[in-house]
């Protein structure tokens, strides 16, 4: 039996470009496989990092100051074997036709091993940047792979309400 404490496994979550589905009770949380954005084997670039220069402050030799400067998201990469809807797709092209863009929020989930959302990062104002097609090999027997590359202006980690109601109980 695992415990609230247990390291989630990887290899069990959603992605969605509809961000309130972080936010989804349980019982409708259960039913995302049927609605979501699509079925993606990997999902890379959950991350961030803020710039920082160092400042030497004179006549201080014990040290070097260390100044934040600004705040970047890493783009969040979806794969996922190639499929013949074209929704991705259409995403990108999309964007490519307007000048702002087609900025679009969502939401990766990390499922617990019942298939509860455990985890989400929702992330807003996200542009379909790169979209990278399949290598194509005749000798070798491969899915073939499509990538999307969102880069966007934010993410909010969100533990959801029954992450939130297992950890309530240990208090």
């Amino acid at each position: 039996m695992t415990t609230p404490l247990d390291p989630l496994p990887k290899y069990r979550f959603l992605v969605t470009l509809d961000p309130g589905d972080a936010y989804l009770p349980p019982a409708q949380a259960q039913l995302l496989p049927m609605v979501a954005a699509g079925a993606f084997q990997e999902v890379t670039g959950l991350g961030a990092q803020l710039e920082v220069i160092s400042h030497a402050e004179g006549g201080r030799n014990d040290s070097v100051h260390q100044l934040p400067v600004r705040h970047s998201w890493n783009r969040i990469t979806l794969k996922r074997g190639v499929a013949r809807d074209a929704g991705l797709w259409a995403w990108y092209v999309a964007g490519l036709a307007d000048s702002l863009g087609a900025r679009r929020d969502g939401a990766v989930l990390l499922l617990a091993p019942s298939g509860v959302p455990a985890v989400a990062w929702a992330f807003r104002g996200g542009l379909a940047a790169k979209w990278t097609g399949p290598d194509l090999h005749a000798e070798q027997n491969a899915v073939a792979v499509e990538a999307l590359e969102i880069a966007h202006e934010g993410l909010t980690k969100v533990g959801t309400d029954a992450a939130l109601s297992r950890l309530s109980g240990l208090r």
